[in-house]
């Protein structure tokens, strides 16, 4: 979870259940138990991704209540499985791709963190001839960005910049508008790594419009209670300071009438 985007996390977390159908059961009522149970702890092993909470929101739900023995049970467990893991990996290349068409040949654009559905929406539209400017912010303190630029300069007809977070409101004047991903929307909020938010109202003072692309699998309007995650004190510094308090947030929260527009695999929508 600390290392894979969260969509990663919820195809991961949804295949494990299949561990269930080798397990043996005395009935249907004790196996529909274990799979809420196990679906639940996978559920709260991170608060903070709403793919996650949905994947397995959507397998119990799939499956309780459907069959009426076992096997039947299991069969229809393996069906809800693969079609909520295809609909994930699916989801976020549809939402590259109609991402894609949104980019404009010369465009120049700013993006922070990283985003395997972004990247893989400015390769495509690089592929079928855009020439883009790419501005990445490093992402501090995990720099996740460096991770961004190195992907951008694979690209051809991609001329990538790395700079520091607090840099970003410095080149917004060369920009034509920010691009980032999402972690998760629940209502009207956008939840992404943290300096999401100050670059999206930064954004805003210096009129630079503000897309946010995700698979909507990520989009939550009820039912989740985004939770932030604190992060270890050395991603910040190395040695202790005493006397200081090292706080070290995953993710922000921007609110989503500061963004321009939302792209998904289903649909692209003004907030």
């Amino acid at each position: 979870m600390q290392t894979h985007s969260s969509s990663v996390v919820a195809v991961k977390a949804t295949e494990s259940l299949a561990e269930l159908l080798d397990r043996d059961y005395r009935n249907v009522e004790e196996y529909e138990r274990d799979l809420e149970r196990n679906a639940g702890a996978l559920r709260r092993a991170n608060s903070s991704h709403a793919s996650l909470h949905k994947a397995m929101r959507e397998v119990v739900d799939g499956v309780l209540g459907e069959a009426d023995t076992v096997e039947a049970a299991k069969s229809r467990t393996r069906e809800v499985i693969d079609r909520i893991v295809e609909e994930i990996e699916t989801g976020k290349h549809r939402a590259a791709a109609r991402a894609a068409t949104t980019f404009e040949d010369g465009e120049t654009f700013l993006t922070h963190d990283f985003s395997t559905t972004l990247l893989e929406a400015v390769e495509v539209a690089a592929a079928e001839g855009c020439h883009l400017t790419a501005y990445a912010t490093e992402a501090r303190p995990r720099y996740l960005g460096r991770k961004t630029a190195r992907r951008l300069a694979e690209m051809d007809r991609v001329d990538p910049h790395l700079l520091v977070d607090s840099a970003a409101g410095h080149v917004l004047d060369r920009c034509d508008r920010v691009v980032v991903g999402m972690t998760c929307i629940v209502g009207d909020t956008l939840y992404n790594r943290v300096g999401t938010f100050p670059l999206v109202a930064a954004a805003n003072v210096a009129d630079v419009p503000v897309t946010v692309v995700g698979s909507e699998s990520k989009i939550v309007q009820s039912d989740f209670v985004f939770e932030n995650e604190e992060r270890e004190p050395a991603e910040v510094i190395r040695e202790p300071v005493e006397g200081v308090t090292i706080e070290n947030p995953a993710y922000d929260a921007t609110p989503m009438d500061l963004i321009d527009s939302v792209v998904t695999d289903q649909d692209q929508f003004v907030p």
